[in-house]
């Protein structure tokens, strides 16, 4: 048989060529003895992690836990997923904060103390479990041995007690079931004087040595004993990483604001037990320790009942590209006249013989990634904020190749010679008003709604947004529809107001309408004046999604799912339309299913396609505030990674 030429033979290939594949890990962080920033409370802290480059050694951000009020001793339920590499020395600092306001800037909020250590000496303590002092001062790296040396520690307070941060590692299973659920309680332990309890719950994974790992925590439920709280989705990895049999501890709190919330009690499952749905076997009583042994007529302390249980198959982003689902991408540029005058150099659209400015550079950069994925090639581009000859009225939605019917520009080329030439025609002038553009990609959005086509909003700005009311309008209206918007601020205006559109840790809403799911990411200032990008802020915005936080979608939305995943009884008996709270409508309800050549039924299986398209979109979207090259960076979005054991692996020196 002869072999195709297109097919490298045993003896060409070099193993030295190809890349090596990471291994997924989880790191958990936790820290106890904070310093206490506030008059009144305790410290409101925020973990944020910085990983290094290789060869430039500049720290860059990779993302950011969760706020936790009111506490010395937080543990963070938002985890940092890296890929670890055995031959790599990957170098991690951890900054804490205590924070005192919503703005995003970290230098406007307290800083608390900072480690420094490496992924392998996570990976190889014992347990992968690494407890390290936070210092506080300026740090520089020792020029031979390449580890960070105090400057000034403690901010020169000698022997001042930062605390200690505690990080965990855990390699995370290419198990791809989400499990979504509900609890109930029944008569559980008056805590509070003049009134009832504020209940709520909080999850534990086991590990190998004996200690827990958080992974879940609920809301509150104000004043009851018998709460129901909301239906919650939790990947099935982050809830036992793939072992049916690992232990699940759930611990019962009573909320208190001062954040020194009372215990009332704690119950242990499995998710093999949980999976069998609502029945006898998942009423648990809810035990106190210490009230059983001083009691001996102490029963429990109330019981909690698992309401529903169901389990899906999550596809991923490359599974809707390989079944035909098109990215429709539309672009919206600010054309007011606090840009500046484009024929002077101090313009943010000021077009130079030698380098693209800001709108340009971001424009190209996106453009490379996501062409690829639209068959057409043709991308409708739009204005807003300029007057419009011949007679000077004022458009928030023009096109920018000047057709009215249709403002699609082939490629990226059409895209950049239409905005060159609109800035020769069109006024600048203001105000500076995004619904508009959002109402008209949700018009073409909610036209195709099969889940075939999946479409995309970049607006790029240099201001303070002016129709704030009327834009979260029109995101709570798009919410439900099969969108996401990208909004990238150029210049040097303050952008703190315009975060709020950004749902990560509130949902927007309008007229007391919530938005269903957070499409909204907002990238404040990625970029400086005349064209010139900032060193990326963030990795998060290359691998992760826009966190769960961009996936807090319908509540109570019930859909049928087109199959069912062959995963354990009582999934399917037990719910047979799935409580879709914290997913964004899966593509299954808009009756689209990727086409998976010889895949199984389960892995055709939707459970959230919109947790994994969307935020694959955007991650592509954001691509550009990488160094590396556009190509690489896709490719690592979509290559997914084989297992690699870490369990005995240590760092080589």
């Amino acid at each position: 048989m002869e072999q195709p030429e297109d097919m490298a033979s045993l003896s060409e290939f070099d193993s030295l060529a190809g890349s090596i594949p990471a291994t997924k890990v989880e790191i958990t962080v936790s820290c106890r003895n904070l310093l206490d920033k506030d008059m009144f409370s305790k410290s409101d802290p925020l973990c944020v992690m910085y990983t290094q480059g290789m060869e430039n050694k500049q720290w860059r951000e990779f993302g950011r836990t969760e706020v936790i009020d009111n506490t010395l001793n937080p543990d963070f339920v938002r985890k940092f997923i890296v890929d670890y590499f055995f031959e790599e020395k990957q170098n991690l600092r951890f900054d804490l904060y205590d924070v005192d306001s919503k703005s995003p800037d970290l230098s406007k909020h307290d800083f608390l103390g900072q480690a420094f250590c490496t992924l392998g000496e996570i990976v190889g303590s014992p347990g992968s479990r690494l407890e390290k002092p936070l210092t506080i001062g300026a740090f520089s790296l020792n020029s031979r041995t390449g580890k960070p040396m105090p400057a000034v520690s403690n901010g020169g307070v000698p022997g001042k007690k930062c605390g200690t941060i505690i990080l965990s590692a855990e390699e995370l299973s290419n198990c791809r079931d989400v499990a979504t659920m509900q609890f109930c309680a029944n008569k559980l332990d008056k805590k509070d004087f003049f009134g009832k309890s504020d209940p709520f719950l909080v999850f534990y994974r086991s590990n190998e040595d004996g200690t827990f790992t958080i992974c879940h925590k609920t809301e509150v439920m104000k004043n009851t004993l018998n709460p129901v709280w909301q239906t919650f989705s939790i990947p099935v990895r982050a809830l036992c990483n793939g072992d049916y049999d690992r232990t699940i501890k759930v611990e019962v709190y009573d909320w208190d604001r001062d954040g020194s919330h009372d215990f009332i009690g704690e119950f242990t499952t499995s998710y093999r037990e949980l999976a069998r749905g609502q029945s006898q076997f998942n009423i648990y009583e809810v035990v106190n320790p210490k009230k059983k042994m001083k009691k001996k007529k102490y029963v429990n302390s109330g019981t909690v009942t698992l309401l529903s249980f169901a389990v899906e198959s999550e596809c991923t982003f490359l599974d809707y590209i390989k079944g035909g689902t098109q990215i429709n991408f539309t672009v919206a540029i600010d054309f007011t006249a606090s840009n500046g005058n484009p024929s002077q150099s101090t313009s943010l659209h000021y077009m130079s013989p030698y380098q693209l400015n800001a709108y340009a550079l971001a424009l190209t950069a996106v453009g490379e990634i996501i062409q690829h994925y639209d068959s057409d090639k043709m991308f409708p581009a739009l204005g807003f904020g300029a007057k419009l000859p011949p007679d000077g009225r004022v458009s928030h939605e023009f096109p920018l190749n000047g057709n009215q019917e249709n403002p699609s520009c082939c490629g990226i080329d059409g895209i950049l010679e239409a905005y060159h030439r609109s800035l020769r025609t069109v006024q600048l002038y203001g105000p500076t008003n995004f619904a508009p553009v959002v109402t008209h990609v949700a018009r073409n959005a909610a036209a195709v709604q099969d889940g075939s086509q999946y479409s995309v909003l970049l607006i790029i700005t240099d201001g303070v947004i002016s129709d704030m009311a009327q834009t979260k309008e029109a995101i709570v209206n798009a919410a439900k529809l099969p969108m996401s918007i990208i909004i990238v601020g150029v210049g040097q205006a303050e952008f703190d107001a315009m975060v709020e559109l950004d749902g990560d840790d509130v949902r927007i809403s309008s007229r007391g309408k919530l938005a269903e799911r957070d499409i909204v990411q907002v990238k404040p200032r990625p970029c400086l004046p005349h064209g010139k990008f900032k060193s990326p802020s963030s990795q998060a915005d290359l691998t992760l999604p826009l966190g769960a936080s961009l996936v807090k979608g319908p509540e109570g939305r019930h859909w049928e799912p087109q199959s069912g995943p062959a995963t354990t009884e009582g999934s399917r008996s037990q719910s047979s339309a799935m409580l879709c709270s914290g997913l964004g409508p899966p593509l299954s309800h808009l009756g689209h299913t990727p086409n998976i050549a010889g895949a199984q039924p389960e892995a055709r299986t939707l459970c959230q396609p919109f947790l994994s398209l969307q935020a694959s979109v955007v991650s592509l979207v954001l691509v550009f505030f990488c160094p590396l090259k556009a190509e690489a960076v896709s490719l690592v979005l979509l290559q997914p990674s084989p297992r690699i054991g870490i369990a005995r692996l240590t760092e080589s020196m």
